[in-house]
């Protein structure tokens, strides 16, 4: 089996459920923390081994690339000023010369379609793909919780989470095989099925290690839900064709492409950070809100 060496971050989206904030600024801009979302999208894909980023964007997407190249500037301004400190935050993620590829995905025909345009890229290997507004934060990450399944098992994988059987409606959801060593056999994926006719509670969260076969089934692929070309319905044709599995997420999923979301993380992830922590406690308590220490 070829390893994992690359995987997809599909960034062009328009982030409409948190406007106004994405009107003018990338969704996965938006930070977390000290962070933008994108930045621990590539901090997850490289703890799992991934060493070239194929970032899939659309108009108005060009802060990411900035993100992800030197600031002679701002670094030389640093590095007089003696912040190693804020330098090497800035400087330890980059992605080396000619591991970063953007692509344009001209008209927003949907996920799948976003997949598609970095076909040429992945050629003949396997891959991840990575939903940069869903953060996923733990350890091991989720990315390289698939990436060390697929070396056993090989085949197309997903991550899930288990999830109320009331929330089924709002999600894609995985029809169960057996369950062995943790991993789940894949019989079907169900898009937004009714809680009493939903097929299990494993709720996909936008993690996957796909096969290159995939392209073929995006090629010729009709649109679907919204009219749009869905990388999940891409997903069911391959399954019987190839081994396909699910993988329970170990660490915690926030969507932060919801406001409410966005903003669950940010104090999740402030509260767990020792430097910010005390602070922020203090200033949540002076502002009427109490929180379990």
């Amino acid at each position: 089996m070829k390893p994992i060496r690359k995987a997809v971050f599909p960034v062009a989206g328009l982030g409409t459920r948190i406007l106004p904030a994405t009107k003018v600024i990338a969704k996965e801009m938006l930070p977390i923390v000290d962070k933008p979302l994108i930045h621990y999208a590539i901090e997850e894909a490289r703890a799992a081994g991934i060493d070239t980023f194929i970032f899939v964007t659309g108009r108005g997407k060009e802060a990411i690339e900035d993100h992800f190249d030197v600031s002679y500037e701002l670094e030389d301004t640093l590095t007089k000023r003696g912040k190693k400190a804020e330098l090497d935050g800035l400087t330890a993620s980059l992605p080396g010369a000619g591991d970063a590829i953007f692509v344009r995905q001209q008209r927003p025909l949907g996920l799948g379609h976003a997949v598609w345009c970095a076909r040429r890229i992945i050629g003949d290997e396997p891959f991840a793909v990575l939903l940069p507004d869903e953060l996923i934060y733990g350890t091991p990450g989720a990315t390289e919780e698939l990436v060390t399944a697929h070396s056993r098992i090989g085949g197309n994988l997903v991550s899930v989470l288990d999830i109320p059987r009331e929330a089924t409606g709002s999600y894609g959801i995985v029809d169960p095989g057996r369950t062995i060593d943790g991993m789940t056999e894949v019989r079907g994926l169900v898009e937004k099925p009714k809680p009493a006719e939903a097929p299990s509670t494993m709720m996909l969260v936008g993690r996957y290690v796909l096969q290159p076969e995939i392209f073929a089934r995006l090629e010729d692929q009709a649109p679907g839900a919204g009219n749009e070309i869905q990388l999940t319905d891409a997903m069911a044709r391959l399954i019987g064709a190839q081994p396909f599995h699910a993988v329970p997420i170990s660490g915690r999923r926030f969507d932060c492409g919801s406001k409410a979301g966005f903003l669950t993380a940010n104090l999740a992830l402030g509260l767990e950070r020792p430097d910010i922590a005390p602070a922020l406690r203090q200033q949540l308590s002076e502002a009427g809100l109490v929180f379990k220490s």
